[in-house]
């Protein structure tokens, strides 16, 4: 009888990780040759650790610029509500997170303030078999930027 309770557990518990989309969890390291970065100037964290539960997600990027080395981390609803987090030079990030209709990519909208305007940054998370890519664009009054980056499960 026990058996049949821990196995009806594991099952439905296996059922709701499935039931909201892909599990980003785990330690990523990025794969810079496989990756599409910027030439000049790349977003592109160095590791992301991501800790996923049902309905949320914590993300942890670790990146370097111009010699310094910084920590991002975000804490997000995966329902579509805003969440706000610390921004670039402590400004308030504001973001959404929405799976897509067949739950295999998330889509995370972040507004960012700078310098009086808005700098809007879309990043949209799935896998390639065992490799979690992330594909981010970046608008604002500076321009355009895209990307494209590979991370390995470490």
């Amino acid at each position: 009888m026990k058996k049949t309770i821990y196995l009806l557990v594991m099952l439905f518990g296996a059922t709701l990780v499935s039931a909201q989309g892909i599990d980003f969890s785990g330690t990523w390291k990025l794969n810079r040759s496989e990756s599409k970065l910027g030439d000049q100037f790349s977003m592109a964290p160095n590791e992301i650790i991501v800790i996923h539960k049902i309905n949320e997600m914590d993300i942890e990027k670790h990146s370097s610029f111009q010699g310094q080395n910084f920590t991002t981390k975000d804490n997000l609803t995966l329902d579509g509500r805003e969440c706000v987090n610390v921004g670039f030079m402590d400004t308030e990030k504001k973001s959404t997170a929405v799976w897509s209709d067949d739950e295999k990519m998330l889509t995370i909208t972040s507004k960012i303030p700078m310098q009086g305007e808005t700098m809007t940054i879309v990043e949209v998370y799935k896998m390639d078999g065992k490799n979690m890519v992330i594909e981010v664009s970046a608008s604002s009054s500076y321009g355009d930027m895209s990307e494209m980056m590979v991370y390995n499960k470490q």
